[in-house]
């Protein structure tokens, strides 16, 4: 690094959670919100740059081409003569907080009486900024968040995010976001939990939402804003996943949805937002019930929609389209969103996405896997067979297809969620739907109980192999003294579904059916091909009496709990 270069370094602030538009999340050096001084610069150390840069223009005027070290060493000892700065302690962040409450409350003061005049509460609201800026070093001390809660410091922060100034809300918003970064709060589980209980008696959510929905997203500070917003609440969810339903409630859900389906062009923020969407709708039946009254299924179908005849046009808006089939998913495990995705033409939509064969084929895969499993799929079940989804799902069963890597999806998850399907509908369709599925199976020979066969062995092997590992593993963990605990029986067991137990059961499963429609061709087929590769209707039995009623951590692993139900254990003796 030559002196030029030296004398142009201006030292990073610290971005807070990276835009993807433009790589920080405040602007960068454009930045002049509320008047303060360059990003990590302050006056003192500006003056000190320009006097160094003038001191040099001087030396390189009396010497000419004068040695460059000597002035280098001399900006060196002039860093070295500077005062160290202030140590952050608890009398500092004290002294600190003291100063906000008197600013804050100096700049109300002035407004109030100077309500039309701007020339006389402006130098304040100015300080104000100021004094929020130097707070954010609070966020290096997590162990020393209790001092703003004590202090009600939280308070008066909460009371600026309505602030007729949006520039203070926004930087407000800034300092919140940095206090409350994930990594930060788990630096000091209390100071976390003081702070985050102090935030949440104050409405925060609520407070947040009402300011986002005054800022114009036009202005990029603004923009920066609402992105620091949904940061916030990331965290707090991510910290204290109990408040989602709290959060949702407060407004949330409702702007979300405003802000997913409003007509603006792509950027990170409607990115953040489905986000934000998915992990509201996680594991949480409240907010599940909450989208769906508020109509967000039709709001996910519609913007879903789009991606029916065109792939997204970029990485960021793919992550966007799985985020939103992600939040379907969720909401699909709630019976009563079922019956809104059947009235909101949900099936059609999917079945289209099939046919297209475009990057959300995969997902729309998995929607119509949550929307018909279990017997409260029923309904959705026949409306597929009746919008002809047979023609659609069957070359799915049939092959595979090649181009999944784009969608980030294995050959595994495929062949499950399509077995699964098949399985939804063989368990839920009755009289002339259920017929119109059987005889797809005697179609060309059988040839879908031939496919059916192979996918039986080709699982089967890997299971046994995985089993095998298994076993060893377990003598040598006896062999040592060690004791098999419950922990890592769940631990094996969910290796064996990695290895492809599920889909192994769900195709069994579908031979069981097949196996007992009354259609003697199907069952004489699967008996010979069994008998050819020398299979066994034992193993068919054994496979799935395989945990047919998991352990509670089990209950909410995805669709499996679905199935490891009595109606497995009903057809563990119908085998023949």
């Amino acid at each position: 690094m030559d002196v030029g270069e030296l004398l142009n370094y201006q030292p990073d602030r610290g971005a807070k959670r990276p835009r993807e538009e433009d790589g920080g999340a405040g602007g960068g050096e454009d930045d002049s919100r509320g008047g303060k001084q360059q990003k990590g610069l302050s006056a003192r150390e500006q003056a000190r740059y320009r006097e160094a840069a003038a001191g040099l223009e001087g030396a390189e005027m009396d010497e000419g081409t004068g040695d460059r070290k000597k002035v280098l060493e001399k900006l060196m000892d002039q860093d070295e003569e500077e005062p160290e700065a202030e140590p952050v302690d608890e009398s500092s962040v004290k002294k600190m907080i003291l100063t906000f409450e008197k600013r804050s409350y100096k700049n109300q003061e002035l407004r109030i009486k100077f309500p039309d005049n701007p020339e006389k509460f402006m130098e304040s609201e100015l300080d104000l900024n100021d004094i929020i800026q130097e707070m954010h070093v609070i966020a290096t001390m997590p162990d020393l968040y209790h001092l703003l809660v004590e202090l009600n410091a939280v308070h008066s922060l909460l009371g600026l995010l309505s602030h007729e100034n949006t520039d203070v809300a926004i930087a407000v918003v800034d300092l919140l976001q940095e206090l409350t970064d994930i990594d930060t709060l788990h630096e000091s589980e209390e100071g976390a939990e003081v702070l985050i209980d102090a935030l949440l008696e104050g409405q925060v959510v609520a407070l947040l939402v009402q300011n986002m929905e005054r800022l114009d997203e036009q202005v990029k500070e603004e923009a920066d804003g609402i992105y620091n917003t949904l940061a916030i609440i990331e965290n707090m969810a991510e910290f204290r996943p109990g408040l989602c339903t709290e959060a949702a409630q407060q407004g949330l859900m409702q702007w979300l949805l405003k802000r997913i389906k409003a007509k603006m062009p792509f950027d990170a923020n409607k990115l953040y937002c489905s986000e934000i969407l998915a992990i509201l709708l996680q594991n949480n039946d409240n907010t599940r019930e909450l989208l769906g009254e508020m109509d967000g299924i039709d709001v996910l179908l519609q913007q879903l929609s789009v991606f029916k005849r065109h792939n997204p046009a970029t990485p960021e808006e793919q992550e966007m389209m799985e985020n939103l089939f992600d939040g379907l998913c969720s909401c699909l495990m709630l019976p009563t969103n079922r019956d809104r995705f059947l009235r909101g033409e949900g099936l059609q939509l999917m079945n289209l996405m099939l046919r297209e064969k475009k990057m959300s084929r995969t997902s729309a895969l998995k929607v119509l896997d949550h929307g018909m499993i279990g017997p409260e799929g029923g309904d959705n079940c026949h409306k597929f067979v009746d919008i002809l989804g047979l023609r659609t799902i069957f070359p799915l069963f049939m092959k595979t297809p090649k181009k999944m890597k784009k969608t980030g999806t294995s050959e595994k998850e495929h062949e499950e969620h399509v077995c699964s399907i098949i399985a939804s509908m063989l368990r839920n369709l009755k009289s002339q739907q259920r017929s119109r599925l059987l005889n797809k199976f005697t179609e060309n020979d059988c040839e879908k109980v031939d496919r059916l066969m192979e996918l039986h062995f080709k699982y089967l092997e890997a299971v046994q192999q995985a089993d095998k590992r298994i076993e060893g593993e377990k003598h040598e963990m006896v062999r040592r003294g060690e004791i098999l605990d419950d922990s890592m029986e769940d631990e094996f067991y969910l290796r064996r579904l990695d290895a492809g137990l599920f889909v192994l059961q769900l195709i069994c499963y579908i031979m069981v059916e097949i196996s007992n429609s009354g259609i003697s061709q199907l069952q004489q087929r699967v008996h010979q091909i069994l008998n050819l590769r020398g299979g066994s209707v034992k193993v068919v039995r054994h496979i799935m009496r395989v945990n047919p009623d998991p352990a509670p951590p089990f209950r909410c692993h995805s669709l499996r709990d679905l199935f490891f139900t009595s109606e497995l254990r009903k057809h563990c003796t119908d085998v023949k």
